[in-house]
């Protein structure tokens, strides 16, 4: 799915984090039950789920540190087991300041025990943008998710999404911004299949059609896992992405990333370590990469108050750039 938004004009990491759009909202980030392991996966020798492909580098880039920039204060309510919402408030001298208002609808756990409820998300901001996406399982093996993307008064995009999540392999297909009128459409397909107990192969194929254009991208996967490290590769006509996570103790974990694309000619490389003190209730996560980029963020829980205090700061010293970040999450 990410190369359908990719597709779409959504932003990637080059220009990041300096980068004068406001950061990026988590309304495309499925929640925690819909990538973990299915209730009818087997645990008598059988080759596990290999789950969506999507979150196939999702372990190396949760190491690395979210880009804060200015001042943030994110208020979160929990109303019910099943509603909650949050206000997210942020004034920045680099990109627009901007207010936006987040409300999920999901599964409770006791209700999920006997049926799987959908899961509705809705995001919209000061400047009038929504983002909204509902996830539904159609049988015990059949997920169905659609997304709705507006920038102020314009659509951006709609896509709708199927998988299918077998015993031993998972398949999807996503539909993207398909337009009768000017005979446009991004159609993607994934497919991962476990060879081993640690190895998955798979692949993606981006196809899109257009007035003027009209090509395809195929993309190869790979993933192997061990109990304390991840290695996965993906490598096609576009570029190649190829990631690696380690996690040392109960501590320390780290995660390496290489990415490179054809269009812009252009490879990074970066570097990034997560660090737990569970005595202080911290945690810190640092980056640098190959474009001369140092940053990291501190996340301090102020025990007894349900409030975490965030302070970031990110260095490019090629561009003689420094941005730097305060930020409070309650709830």
């Amino acid at each position: 799915m990410g190369s359908v938004l990719a597709l779409s004009s959504s932003p990637g990491r080059q220009n990041w984090p300096f980068s004068t759009d406001p950061p990026p909202s988590h309304w495309n980030a499925h929640p925690a039950h819909w990538d973990s392991p299915p209730r009818w996966e087997r645990r008598d020798g059988r080759l596990p789920n290999p789950g969506s492909f999507h979150s196939l580098h999702r372990s190396c880039k949760d190491v690395f540190p979210q880009q804060i920039e200015g001042v943030k204060m994110i208020l979160n309510k929990t109303l019910s087991s099943f509603f909650k919402v949050s206000h997210t408030l942020h004034l920045s001298a680099v990109s627009p300041s901007y207010y936006r208002f987040h409300v999920e609808h999901l599964q409770s756990d006791d209700y999920s025990k006997d049926k799987d409820a959908p899961a509705l998300i809705g995001e919209m901001d000061s400047s009038g943008s929504l983002n909204a996406h509902a996830l539904l399982h159609l049988t015990e093996r059949v997920r169905a998710r659609t997304v709705f993307q507006t920038q102020q008064s314009q659509f951006v995009t709609w896509q709708f999404e199927t998988e299918y999540r077998g015993n031993d392999f998972t398949a999807a297909v996503t539909v993207a911004n398909p337009d009768v009128l000017r005979e446009s459409v991004i159609l993607v397909a994934h497919f991962l299949q476990s060879v081993s107990s640690g190895l998955v192969l798979g692949g993606e194929l981006v196809y899109h059609r257009g007035r003027a254009e009209e090509g395809g991208i195929l993309t190869l996967a790979g993933q192997y896992t061990r109990p304390n490290w991840v290695a996965t590769l993906n490598a096609g006509k576009g570029g190649a992405h190829a990631s690696y996570y380690h996690r040392a103790n109960k501590q320390i974990q780290v995660g390496v990333e290489f990415e490179a694309s054809t269009r812009t000619q252009e490879t990074t490389t970066s570097f990034g370590y997560q660090m737990e003190l569970p005595e202080a209730n911290m945690v810190f996560r640092g980056m640098i990469n190959s474009r001369c980029i140092i940053g990291g963020v501190l996340e301090k829980r102020l025990t007894p108050l349900p409030a975490t205090l965030i302070m970031g700061a990110f260095v490019n010293h090629r561009g003689d750039k420094l941005q730097v970040g305060l930020g409070i999450n309650v709830g």
